[in-house]
């Protein structure tokens, strides 16, 4: 890169930077409501969040601070363990986010980068349309003047707005509706920033709205103070590393998402075990001094790739803006109306109410149960619960796929070197004295007994038969029930003279046959690289006669 164009790549950075800082403080004080947690938890995280990452992350976007579902997860935690005294949430809050971090640190250090993928896409894509709907929920309390709501139970949520809908203060409702239309209004006008705008209008207008009712953010006491957590009581120590583990995954799925999608669409590399410490060290940080947790959340990192960021240079002006404002205009920032914290966070959740998400998994007919599942999880169970029960309900899809039993006979197409399902394929002929057999699943203890009863049956089904041919290459690995289920199934096909052999061997699997030195396969009946190999070999030297099936 030559002089000028890292000249220009500076400025963009710095740019980029002074622009997302207005943005992701107002953002970070809302998002503290959301955990029930006084307004510095969350500039603090954003502030440990944004140098943590531009200091030590990979990712030329990501933007790491405290994220809406983080929240949620942190506040529903902080109830069922330290009920509603904000004093006690606030303490187990910083345990929950210490622990979250060495849950990220220790994940790192054992090189579990691909840990994101426990939670499917349709999970996350349900879970997220379900949590949006349960914060925005929660945010109108704030919004219209409602008694604060409890708990995170969508029916119970709404039949108590319903009960309290007499107690809406108007000058509330007012503010936090004209927020909220300006918001959508500046989101048609992409070069109006929307939340500076209603923000600053808010601030203006915060004298008046206070004389009538409408509460303010109040008092930001940023002394970052280290202090050691208060560690969990009898009894709450399984239940806070759950809450922890819950903050892993949410929080390394959102960040994984957010940068790997940002890597591909740039053609940059992605390093997830590095991206696990670091989040690691942020999360570890951010507990000491009383933050929120915090993550590459999605919203953050597309607004720091729109304002033109070029490298992590941004992240780093982001925090270093962080600090100015705080410094310079803190006393404003306390004057932000309630209300107009409130009309952002549902303006940011917002975009994912978009059914459109779901499009794709309704086109392609796959996955539709579990995005749905996902979002009744949510919604009728709470938060927390219903993420653990929909990645539980994916898991589960996927062991019940896995553990079918699905075998396919393949044929010659066309006197060519393919072979393929001849039920598919009516058209591909099976060689004489042959049948060649291929598993549609890797085979594991859940299936490897189904499928070997499924390839007796073919074997019964057929007369004259003098060789099976078993086409492994969807596993790419074999259990010990696996193996024990091929040596049963290669004696009962020896016990009518019938000969067995294996093609498309993997490597490791190949090996771990050999290691096994199963009686009834020869070494010889492993050297298949290809199902023509099989069957050339059977041609060459057919078996001996004997008794068929």
């Amino acid at each position: 890169m030559n002089a000028t164009a890292a000249s220009s790549s500076r400025i963009a950075d710095v740019l980029a930077g002074l622009a997302i800082a207005g943005l992701l403080v107002p953002e970070a004080v809302a998002y503290s409501g959301i955990a029930g947690m006084p307004p510095q938890a969350g500039v603090i995280a954003l502030f440990i969040g944004l140098i943590c990452y531009g200091l030590l992350g990979r990712s030329r976007f990501a933007i790491v601070s405290s994220t809406s579902s983080s929240a949620a997860v942190l506040a529903a935690g902080t109830l069922a363990l330290a009920g509603g005294a904000v004093a006690a949430r606030v303490a187990i809050a910083a345990t929950l986010v210490l622990f979250g971090g060495i849950c990220f640190l220790i994940a790192g250090f054992a090189r579990l980068g691909s840990l994101s993928n426990l939670i499917a896409r349709p999970v996350l894509r349900g879970y997220t349309f379900g949590l949006a709907i349960v914060i925005a929920l929660k945010q109108l309390p704030h919004l219209g003047g409602w008694p604060d709501l409890h708990g995170d139970f969508l029916p119970l949520l709404v039949a108590e707005l319903v009960r309290t809908s007499n107690q809406v203060n108007a000058f509330i409702l007012m503010t936090g509706v004209l927020a909220l239309a300006l918001l959508f209004v500046c989101e048609r006008a992409k070069r109006l920033p929307g939340s500076l705008l209603v923000i600053a209008l808010g601030v203006i207008a915060s004298g008046w709205l206070e004389a009538h009712g409408v509460p303010l953010t109040g008092t930001i006491n940023l002394h970052m103070t280290l202090a050691m957590p208060t560690w969990p009581a009898n009894g709450q120590w399984l239940p806070s590393v759950e809450l922890a583990a819950a903050l892993l995954l949410i929080l390394y799925a959102e960040s994984y998402s957010s940068i790997r999608g940002f890597a591909l669409k740039h053609n940059d590399p992605v390093q997830p075990n590095r991206d696990l410490l670091v989040l690691g060290v942020a999360n570890v940080l951010c507990g000491l001094f009383h933050g929120m947790p915090v993550g590459a959340g999605y919203s953050g990192t597309s607004a720091n790739e729109a304002a033109g960021a070029q490298s992590r240079l941004a992240g780093l002006i982001a925090g270093a803006s962080v600090l100015l404002m705080v410094a310079l205009l803190l006393r404003w920032i306390e004057r932000i109306p309630l209300a107009v914290l409130a009309a952002i966070v549902i303006h940011a959740v917002s975009k994912s109410w978009r059914v459109s998400v779901f499009k794709p998994y309704l086109q392609w007919k796959r996955d539709r149960l579990i995005a749905l599942a996902a979002v009744v999880a949510v919604l009728s169970l709470g938060i927390l619960n219903g993420l653990l029960v929909a990645i539980a309900f994916s898991l589960i899809m996927l062991l019940r796929q896995l553990a079918a039993a699905r075998l396919s006979v393949l044929g010659r197409l066309a006197d060519g070197h393919d072979f393929i399902d001849v039920e598919r394929h009516p058209d591909a002929v099976q060689p004489p004295g042959l049948l060649i057999l291929r598993p549609e699943e890797p085979l594991f203890f859940a299936n490897a007994e189904s499928v070997m009863a499924l390839a007796r049956q073919q074997v019964e089904q057929r007369t004259g038969l003098k060789q099976v041919i078993l086409s492994l290459e969807e596993s790419p690995d074999l259990d010990s029930t696996s193996l024990e289920a091929l040596g049963d199934f290669a004696s009962w096909l020896q016990s009518r003279s019938v000969i067995l052999r294996v093609a498309r061997l993997k490597d490791e699997t190949r090996a771990l046959l050999l290691r096994a030195n199963l009686p009834q396969l020869s070494p010889q009946a492993l050297n298949n690289w290809s199902v023509e190999d099989a069957v050339s070999a059977f041609t060459a030297t057919p078996p001996p006669t004997g008794n068929h099936a």
